[in-house]
């Protein structure tokens, strides 16, 4: 049982959230009233009980972490910051909702102190927490000693019904029970209301034993109850068992609101002024709007002295363990600031040659082993194919339950999951990970690539099998829409390398850009081109540049990606020979061309170039801004076949004769 006078004042607590929340929901007009003041309990007690946090240092390294993965509650975790001393105002909490402020609708990784993960699209919040608590796993074998354990912290996710029927949820639960990660606490707010009504309309499932059946330790609680609360964890940590925490957490949604509250009118929209004037007339509330009892403010005024003596402790353990473990310190400090070095890049360029066709994944896979031995932050993972997207660094062993001292990590066959999973990773703030599947599936993890987009987050996406030329596994595995769909996605950088000389190029773009990459592979091997041959700086780093320069003025000027380079190359050969002038482009990325300035992006694609033409094995969407409408592209704008590769080129016409008869 809790100390009468502690539960007090996490009663008033919890009723300060609920009146912070219901208001700044009311006053933008906007927002999701229902579980902050279900889950009111929940919050006082982990920031005024239970996390171990430095609101001075939001980033602390050892810091525990709070994923809100039913993001829509985010007004809930914007409270809690106020009171808990992170740079959050009661002027942030009074503009929730509103443009440019820091409390936006779902939180934002990178915007507000204090947040963790970018989350609103259900489950991904999971996806995210299993990451951290993976990254600091990882963190804890390679640093921590019996008498200095620098890493001891641990993740805690609130995540709702609707976050648990999302199918992410089981393949990243899946992998947190099958690594047992014991310092991941899943937080279940089981209200049984979703935004429809009663959950027992559409789910009847037994959550409790399907997270025993993945492999968790599952208690329940009452979540309006602080003793329930208080006796939950204490269980938790007399048990100290070496599985993650599943807590089934029964709450009331709204509570509080004497007449929305159990009910789905309180999920997603305000509670209306009337009932707001009860809700704090029931309550005992200040009528105030956005008032904090000076009682609430000492509490949590004395809980930061508390915390920050807590730090300093920790201070003394990690200066003692640095100056008894000086290269370890070094380590640390390159992994934190994730650092490429100039002389990775000379290694890459100079060390790694190739002199005979390859395809695009070979290719990258050798890159792959020498960026391993430069760099240890680069963690590498594949959906079950490492054998045939070639992620795997050879020199390193598997993330195995009993062993988190290997860099290569096996998702199994859960893309969807292992995006979110490696954006968590990345999160921990001392990796970069990348992983890899083939580039159909990319639409699994696509939500997942969005929130890391949105959050610039750096994890590399290596896909490969990228077009119909894979061949006989046919159109189910061919992509043809998939380039240019991620090329739509903002933030995030796609490079479809044309050999071995631009797959160098391509990792080392990714490894430069401030975001997530996708670096588009082959499966065939592809011809090494004398026209890629240039310095990263004049060629891959550019985005888009001159392969061949043309004789004279250009008749037609060709663009190009990937595998069908060569081609363009081979047809160029074929106009020349007939007199025709010819530019050659190869466009490995559209986004860094962009990012060009004008004057560069004049001389390649501005002024008169004659008849345009594209020639990429994917849709032509995305082409039109730079061969214009009456551009002839040489595309794939229906699914695939199944057949060998050399039969689909000439059904779709990818060969220089049925180019040929196209221009002339």
């Amino acid at each position: 049982m809790l100390d009468q006078d502690e539960k007090k004042i996490l009663s008033k607590v919890a009723n300060t959230i609920r009146q912070l929340s219901m208001e700044a929901v009311q006053k933008a007009n906007s927002g999701h009233p229902g579980l902050p003041m279900g889950c009111a309990e929940i919050g006082a007690y982990l920031y005024g009980k239970r996390l171990s946090y430095n609101p001075k240092k939001p980033l602390w390294i050892n810091r525990d972490r709070l994923v809100l993965s039913a993001g829509h509650g985010s007004i809930w975790l914007y409270s809690l910051l106020h009171l808990s001393g992170y740079k959050v105002s009661i002027e942030d909490l009074k503009q929730f909702r509103q443009l440019h402020s820091i409390t936006p609708g779902h939180p934002e990784y990178r915007e507000t102190p204090g947040v963790e993960a970018t989350t609103g699209p259900l489950g991904q919040g999971i996806g995210n927490a299993v990451g951290q608590a993976l990254g600091l796993k990882i963190l804890g074998k390679k640093f921590n000693s019996s008498s200095n354990p620098i890493f001891d912290s641990k993740v805690y996710c609130l995540a709702g019904d609707g976050c648990l029927m999302e199918g992410v949820s089981n393949e990243v639960s899946s992998f947190a029970g099958h690594l047992k990660l014991n310092n991941l606490v899943l937080i279940h707010d089981a209200n049984k209301i979703t935004l429809d009504g009663h959950l027992e309309q559409c789910c009847s499932e037994d959550v409790i034993k399907r997270y025993q059946a993945y492999g968790f330790d599952t208690y329940t609680m009452d979540g309006n109850d602080l003793d329930s609360i208080h006796a939950t964890f204490t269980k938790i940590d007399q048990d100290k068992g070496d599985k993650p925490i599943f807590i089934d957490c029964k709450t009331i949604i709204g509570k509080g609101s004497p007449s929305k509250q159990g009910s789905h009118t309180a999920h997603g929209s305000p509670l209306g002024e009337e009932e707001v004037k009860k809700v704090i007339k029931l309550l005992d509330l200040p009528e105030e709007p956005f008032y904090v009892e000076q009682s609430v403010r000492k509490f949590f005024d004395a809980k930061e002295k508390e915390l920050t003596n807590k730090f300093s402790q920790w201070e003394k353990v990690y200066f003692n363990w640095r100056e008894k473990n000086s290269d370890f310190g070094d380590l640390l400090d390159q992994m934190y600031e994730r650092v490429i070095d100039k002389a990775v890049e000379k290694e890459i360029f100079e060390k790694v040659v190739f002199d005979e066709p390859i395809s695009g994944r070979k290719a990258s896979q050798a890159v792959l082993q020498v960026l391993g031995k430069h760099l240890p932050f680069l963690y590498g993972g594949s959906a079950d194919l490492s054998g045939s997207d070639c992620t795997m660094m050879k020199d390193f062993e598997l993330i195995t339950a009993g062993d988190f001292s290997g860099r290569n990590i096996k998702y199994g066959i859960r893309e969807f999951g292992m995006a979110t999973i490696a954006s968590g990773l990345y999160q921990s703030h001392f990796f970069l990970p990348y992983i890899g599947t083939f580039l159909t599936f990319s639409d699994y993890m696509r939500n997942g690539i969005r929130l890391a987009a949105l959050s610039h987050c750096h994890v590399i996406y290596q896909f490969t099998h990228d077009s119909i030329f894979l061949g006989e596994d046919g159109p189910t595995h061919q992509p043809v829409e998939h380039v240019a769909a991620l090329r739509a996605m903002p933030n995030l950088q796609v490079i479809r390398p044309a050999d071995g000389q631009e797959v160098k190029g391509a990792w080392l773009l990714a490894l430069r850009y401030e975001g997530p990459s996708a670096i588009i592979l082959s499966r065939q091997n592809l011809p090494l081109l004398e026209e890629t041959k240039k310095s990263f700086e004049q060629g891959v780093s550019r985005g888009g540049y001159i392969a061949r320069k043309e004789k004279s003025k250009p008749k037609f000027t060709l663009f190009s990606t990937g595998s069908e380079m060569c081609l363009a190359v081979e047809v160029a050969n074929a106009l020349e020979q007939q007199g025709h002038s010819c530019r050659v482009i190869s466009m490995p990325c559209f986004e860094a061309f962009e990012r060009q300035d004008k004057e560069y992006k004049q001389s390649v694609v501005g002024g008169d170039l004659g008849q345009r033409v594209c020639i990429e094995a994917g849709v032509r969407q995305g082409w039109d801004a730079y061969i214009g409408i009456e551009g002839i592209s040489v595309t794939v704008d229906t699914f695939g076949l199944s057949a060998p590769a050399s039969d689909l080129a000439e059904e779709f016409g990818f060969t220089v004769d049925a180019i040929l008869n196209r221009l002339l």
